[in-house]
């Protein structure tokens, strides 16, 4: 029988803490949007996928629609606005990186930041969405909540930066 995998206990304390309405929504092991959106029969615009990027020496996390791609020349005007400089190079470092900066699993990015002194900017686009299903950082959790109390608790910076797949 398959281990049971628990809700990261660090962002269960930091929603409590923070007392936002909110689902965690358990489901099969998904290491990306599109399969917590088939996992989950959901659809790709219902799933917020969270991306890291380092946007010249500084790191933000990105959070757009599953059934976009990121446009990085638009994210670096969105960073430049955030840095209060011209950002020149927008990247997505590698797992390696991710892994010794945010001391988490390869590919467990989640959504929450703030958790990871990190800023965040969301795509205009998802910001129009009532509800979304937002990455927990673990690959059998996700969390379902309103966008609106998301970009408050995670004092999101909003940009248009995503491009529909």
């Amino acid at each position: 029988m398959p281990k049971k995998v628990k809700f990261p206990q660090k962002l269960a304390k930091y929603l409590e803490k923070a007392g936002v309405k909110h689902n965690i929504l358990e489901h099969k092991t998904a290491y990306t949007a599109y399969d917590a959106a088939a996992t989950m029969g959901k659809k790709l615009n219902e799933i917020a996928k969270s991306l890291l990027v380092m946007a010249d020496k500084n790191y933000y996390l990105a959070i757009l629609p599953a059934d976009h791609n990121l446009n990085f020349k638009k994210l670096a005007e969105v960073a430049s606005k955030l840095a209060g400089k011209k950002i020149k190079v927008v990247k997505i470092p590698g797992e390696e990186a991710m892994k010794k900066l945010l001391k988490i699993k390869n590919g467990a990015m989640g959504a929450f930041g703030s958790m990871h002194k990190l800023p965040v900017v969301m795509e205009k686009k998802l910001a129009v969405a009532k509800k979304a299903i937002f990455s927990s950082g673990s690959f059998n959790h996700s969390v379902e909540m309103a966008v609106k109390d998301f970009i408050k608790l995670e004092k999101a910076m909003l940009g248009s930066f995503g491009k529909k797949k």
